[in-house]
């Protein structure tokens, strides 16, 4: 990739009330592929949740801050779901790539 582009680093530790949480995991990642800007998801769970989306601006990481559904998410997980979470942005400057 020649361009550089945006990473947005969310990492979580859940709390024992995850009821909904699966269902809303998903319907957030069908919403965000949607809006414009948006590249890629990665994600990864055990004792701690990484997830990884990728943008192609900072203005489209904050209107996906900002979509109303993504806010009731955000409100829900702060509210049930997370003990704790932190958000890095990181600008992706240069990657590479091993395939076998």
């Amino acid at each position: 990739m020649e361009q550089s582009y945006y990473a947005v680093i969310f990492t979580s530790v859940q709390t024992e009330n995850t009821e909904g949480y699966a269902e809303m995991a998903e319907k957030m990642e069908n919403l965000a592929k949607q809006q414009p800007g948006f590249m890629a998801i990665e994600h990864a769970r055990n004792e701690i949740g990484i997830t990884v989306s990728y943008w192609q601006t900072l203005e489209s990481i904050k209107k996906w801050k900002a979509n109303l559904d993504h806010m009731v998410a955000q409100k829900k997980g702060r509210d049930q779901w997370y003990s704790y979470y932190k958000v890095r942005i990181c600008k992706v400057e240069r990657e590479y790539a091993f395939t076998h």
